[in-house]
């Protein structure tokens, strides 16, 4: 970049700042710590900071913010609770993050509809603990206490999602601020409409780079009569991924099916206090009356029986399952404590349901064959599954491997016609994988992307460039 270039850009930002200071006051910072915490995810993706923080509280701010930032062209990127895992909230052209966190309100609920709208900041533990005295709950259950606005823009999913979907199957609309900042609302509260694009859709997994999600219409569910979960061992990785598939293909109606292999299911029993036996082993929960989760139960016992597996031993007590799936949402935090002075980073992958003994098998073998430490863990009734992958970032050499086994691991997924992501998104982390598996359909986003986005403000450097 040129002395000329970068001056103006300086002037521009430092013009934009002052305007946005204006409007809201002390509730812009330029604090080195508050936008270096802002560019930062949990991994060792390289994080950059913005050149400053905006604490919005309305839509409105949100689209008077991003005009301003539109007429000088400085970057926009959204901010919900800094827990997404790909890069999605670097700046790496600078610019201002617009943090929702202050965007906290649960506006309605309606429960003869099964629906209600949050603003963007509202967390899925927030928004359940509202909820909790009208016999409704939010299924989307990711782990860590996102904001609904950032797990609407990265299409998160987690633990429920064999039964209840992922966010794009649970919201009905949005509130986004577009590039221009004009506001605009996707769609109206029906189930279903045919009346034009599919702008809800649209926005749901855009990860920031299309608009600014503000407000979020989400489907609610009625919460089970009866709920059990219990553990299942099994003696090796293939046996309990054709565990999963058969209870899939049977069509038993799980609510949520985790596989941890046995370096996990280690860590949590270190982490957690479980006193599991360090085989693989499968978490399952059911939903519904309590003579269906019994039967339910049985009939997955017998599954896995027939693969190996057993005993599985289930439970209906509030504290046993609230342990077990605690110590499920744990495990990455297992796993960071079993490697002091190691950089983490997540990733994940997602195969059709039918390749998933064969893609997790072939990944556990390269990860021993490597001689890198990195637990499996997933929600393998949808095919999908995780790494914790460990490296000492400061060894280029152990940089390289952690990198070549990251590429293996997308080519692995692609060439079972999987996806290089399941739920992590892409941010700027899985740019790279984007060409092998969407072709010509890659093209194709750019050019949503330059119509929508024609000065590439909104998140630049994420998903595809321009």
């Amino acid at each position: 970049m040129s002395s000329t270039v970068s001056t103006l850009r300086r002037n521009s930002v430092a013009q934009a700042i002052t305007e946005i200071a204006e409007l809201i006051g002390e509730r812009l910072s330029t604090s080195q710590a508050v936008c270096d915490q802002h560019g930062d995810d949990l991994t060792w993706n390289a994080g950059q900071p913005p050149d400053a923080v905006a604490f919005v509280q309305t839509t409105e701010e949100v689209a008077r913010i991003v005009r301003i930032c539109g007429h000088y062209e400085v970057p926009v990127i959204p901010f919900g609770t800094g827990t997404s895992l790909e890069g999605h909230i670097s700046a790496p052209f600078g610019g201002v993050s617009v943090d929702t966190s202050q965007m906290n309100e649960v506006l309605a609920v309606n429960p003869q509809d099964l629906d209600c709208t949050v603003q963007a900041g509202v967390t899925r533990k927030q928004l359940n603990e509202y909820l909790r005295d009208t016999g409704l709950f939010f299924p989307i259950d990711p782990g860590a206490d996102a904001s609904i606005g950032g797990m609407t823009s990265t299409r998160a999913s987690g633990t429920n999602a064999v039964r209840y979907g992922t966010m794009k199957d649970n919201v009905l609309n949005v509130t986004v601020v577009m590039p221009d900042g004009e506001i605009v609302r996707t769609a109206r509260r029906a189930k279903k409409s045919a009346a034009g694009y599919d702008l809800t859709r649209l926005m749901v997994g855009a990860e920031g780079t299309l608009g600014v999600i503000t407000e979020i219409t989400l489907k609610l569910h009625g919460i089970p009569e009866a709920i059990s979960a219990g553990v299942c061992p099994f003696p090796d990785i293939p046996s309990a991924c054709e565990a999963v598939i058969a209870t899939v293909q049977m069509g038993l109606p799980v609510a949520r099916i985790e596989l941890l292999d046995e370096l996990q299911v280690k860590a949590c029993n270190a982490y957690s206090d479980l006193g599991l036996a360090e085989t693989p082993t499968l978490f399952l929960e059911f939903h519904g009356s309590d003579a269906g989760v019994a039967e339910q139960s049985e009939m997955f016992g017998a599954i896995a029986e027939e693969w190996g597996g057993g005993p599985f031993e289930w439970a209906t007590r509030t504290e046993d399952r609230s342990k077990l799936w605690q110590a499920r949402h744990d495990a990455f935090w297992a796993a960071v404590d079993q490697m002091p002075g190691k950089s983490a980073s997540a990733t994940d992958v997602c195969v059709p349901i039918s390749r998933l003994a064969e893609c997790v098998t072939e990944t556990r073998k390269d990860l021993d064959e490597t001689g890198l430490y990195g637990p499996i863990v997933g929600h393998v009734g949808d095919g999908n599954f995780h790494i914790s992958l460990f490296c000492d970032t400061g060894d280029e050499r152990e940089v390289a491997v952690c990198r070549a086994f990251l590429d293996r691991l997308a080519k692995r997924a692609l060439e079972m016609d999987g996806t290089c992501t399941g739920e992590h998104g892409v941010g700027s982390g899985k740019m790279k994988y984007l060409e092998a598996e969407h072709g010509p359909g890659l093209d194709v986003m750019r050019t949503i992307k330059r119509a929508i986005d024609p000065k590439n403000i909104m998140n630049p450097g994420k998903i595809v460039t321009v």
